[in-house]
């Protein structure tokens, strides 16, 4: 119970300071995916899941929008726009389960370390492509594969 005249202090506990690019690139190999590393990449993977949301949510109101034109050109033009859009938002829709994907790893605690072979994907290639499940070799060598046997 706290005195009536007692000052109670309700600071909030201090978080870290943010990663920032250069700093997570700087960082030596023994500190690869700890804590203040995998809420870095938890919070870029978030905004871009956010982002991504965001974009389908305008994507539905403007198809919503009904645009009626007698002229068959205008017609025609609309539609290409909508499909233009609707092959947008399908990638990025497979984008997001990637990300959701990413979110997922993070916490089980295998982000960043390649599905192939448990090696590290490395900082330069998660922060060019935070959803990578692969390191480069790996990846490489899968494209090849598929290169020369098709998909």
């Amino acid at each position: 119970m706290v005195a009536k005249n007692a000052i109670v202090s309700e600071t909030p506990a201090k978080k870290p300071k943010a990663l920032t690019e250069e700093a997570l690139l700087k960082a030596p190999d023994k500190d690869y995916m700890n804590e203040a590393q995998l809420a870095f990449f938890r919070e870029r993977l978030q905004e871009l899941r956010a982002q991504l949301l965001n974009n389908a949510d305008d994507t539905g109101q403007h198809l919503r929008e009904n645009e009626v034109t007698t002229d068959p050109s205008d017609r025609a033009t609309l539609e290409e726009e909508y499909t233009l859009e609707l092959r947008t938002r399908d990638r990025e829709r497979k984008l997001l389960k990637k990300v959701e994907k990413s979110l997922r790893m993070i916490e089980e605690g295998s982000y960043g370390f390649c599905e192939e072979t448990g090696e590290p994907i490395g900082l330069p290639r998660l922060l060019a492509r935070p959803t990578a499940t692969l390191s480069l070799e790996a990846q490489e060598r899968r494209e090849r594969v598929q290169k020369l046997y098709g998909d």
